[in-house]
């Protein structure tokens, strides 16, 4: 079989799966039934091969990751919520700025205005920076933190843990059955989490050159380097999901698979029925491709119950 790093993410009452040809979206309908969506990948570094360079492809994987989450999360929406849960292109488009405004406005605007009340008593660049850093990390967690308690968010976090648990059982070799995937991990160093965690530690690395630049400023070069930084920390968290990693890539994943003790809830057994049928679909899809013959789906692959 060749080595293909599965991953996806959890949307409304469901999972989604993305593959190498194709990704899938399972969604438990309010009828118990579970729905899947195929949707086949055109990733846009087949058409520009500069993009699969590294650290450009960590940057064009994040647009491309959010453009499909977005996506998937409509989906499931309007498959468990009915179609008037459904958003118009428009909304998607303004759904998908309102949540980035809110990503600058909460980790790149509110740590450069906090930071004016200290960088006086500060004399170091370094130091200064540092302080920056904790005060992002510190708002994620938080945020994290309040969030998780919301009934409807723990239940997201439980299809995340489903989604986690049914990637180990599939990366160690085992057939995708409710009971293997139940034993496994709902800890996986190739999370979101962590790579959300890795942009925030490596912002303070790269903007540790740019010396202390005023408030305006500040937020302007945070700005522009944003698509470095996504794209550095894109190749450590690659780094840190291989097995045979450096130690040093496993420690700097730690933060991020520790937290996910608060961006994962263990999974019931349906909720993990869901995950098994995003992936299998996923790979059974992969297996049909003309170009994924290597690519072989588990036994008992049914993508609908």
């Amino acid at each position: 079989m060749s080595k293909f790093n599965y991953g996806g993410q959890a949307v409304i009452e469901g999972v989604m799966m993305r593959g190498r040809y194709a990704a899938a979206v399972a969604v438990r309908k309010q009828d118990q039934t579970i729905s899947v969506l195929h949707q086949d990948l055109k990733p846009w570094s087949d058409r520009f091969p500069i993009l699969k360079k590294p650290v450009i492809r960590g940057a064009v994987s994040l647009v491309e990751t959010l453009i499909m989450g977005i996506k998937s999360l409509n989906y499931s929406a309007s498959e468990y919520g009915g179609e008037e849960e459904q958003l118009t292109t428009k909304e998607l488009v303004l759904t998908m700025g309102f949540a980035l405004l809110l990503t600058v406005a909460l980790f790149i605007v509110l740590p450069a205005f906090l930071l004016r009340f200290v960088q006086s008593h500060i004399s170091s660049n370094i130091l200064l920076n540092l302080v920056e850093g904790l005060i992002k990390v510190s708002l994620f967690v938080l945020y994290i933190a309040g969030i998780s308690v919301m009934d409807d968010i723990k239940r997201v976090f439980a299809y995340h843990g489903a989604e986690h648990k049914t990637i180990n059982c599939y990366e160690a070799g085992e057939e995708l059955t409710v009971e293997n995937v139940a034993r496994h991990s709902r800890v996986h160093a190739r999370c979101g989490t962590n790579f959300l965690l890795i942009v925030l530690f490596t912002s303070v690395f790269v903007f540790s050159f740019f010396g202390r630049p005023p408030f305006v400023q500040r937020i302007l070069i945070h700005l522009a380097i944003m698509p470095l930084v996504a794209g550095l920390s894109y190749e450590l968290i690659r780094k840190a999901g291989e097995k045979d990693c450096h130690p040093i890539f496993r420690w700097v994943a730690r933060p991020g698979m520790a937290l996910q003790a608060l961006t994962t809830k263990e999974p019931d057994a349906s909720q993990i029925e869901v995950a098994i049928s995003a992936l299998q679909a996923v790979l059974a899809k992969d297996a049909a491709h003309p170009e994924g013959k290597k690519v072989v789906p588990f036994p008992n692959s049914e993508t609908t119950a």
